[in-house]
């Protein structure tokens, strides 16, 4: 039997989370922490995923596996600090000693889980992708990255900030050139109300 006084310290760190600020370069009307972030990004992927299934007809995905990856997906950067994304990808050189520096701070999160909950982690922060199932939620996951990050562009825009503008052009061509149709049924059709007002949105 497990011991009761037992200490893990795995969530204790995901509450940090909220202590991680995104867009660190750029001039912010509102600030974006990590876990807001994660939120936004696994209400997204569970979206697409149903839009997979539903809309579009595809090969079934697990929309809830999806969703917790999303929910999960950024969370090395509690030990990682969030790389800007110029940065991050500037080179190969970079990228590649960047996806190291992340897979060791997955494995230091495993560390902090009883052994029994660790096979469910590693599954969600270092997900076998030869599988090809979970392959295509893992490309969902990516993509409502991207789509809240453009929500993010597009909401500082409103906000009369012109610092996000580049980003949003930007961020929003490479979402078109992924030619991924659930992000465009959730461009077309999910994003125009953002921004809207409260009385407008409870129409």
């Amino acid at each position: 039997m497990e011991n009761k006084e037992e200490l893990y310290n795995f969530y204790a760190m995901l509450d940090r989370m909220q202590y991680i600020q995104r867009w660190g370069l750029m001039r912010n009307t509102r600030q974006e922490n990590l876990k807001e972030h994660s939120f936004d990004v696994a209400v997204i992927a569970h979206s697409l995923a149903l839009i997979h299934n539903n809309i579009l007809k595809k090969d079934p995905v697990d929309p809830f596996l999806t969703m917790a990856e999303a929910l999960y997906h950024d969370v090395t950067e509690i030990i990682t600090g969030d790389m800007p994304t110029p940065i991050k990808y500037k080179n190969d050189q970079l990228k590649s000693a960047y996806k190291e520096v992340e897979a060791q701070a997955a494995q230091n999160l495993l560390e902090l889980l009883p052994e029994e909950l660790k096979g469910d982690f590693t599954e969600l922060l270092t997900p076998d992708l030869s599988d090809e199932k979970r392959k295509e939620v893992h490309r969902l996951v990516k993509v409502a990255d991207r789509i809240s990050a453009f929500l993010k562009c597009l909401m500082e825009e409103k906000a009369a900030n012109d610092e996000f503008r580049s980003a949003k052009e930007s961020i929003e061509k490479s979402i078109h050139d992924l030619n991924c149709e659930e992000a465009e049924y959730y461009l077309a059709h999910f994003v125009p109300p953002y921004g809207m007002t409260l009385d407008e949105i409870s129409k």
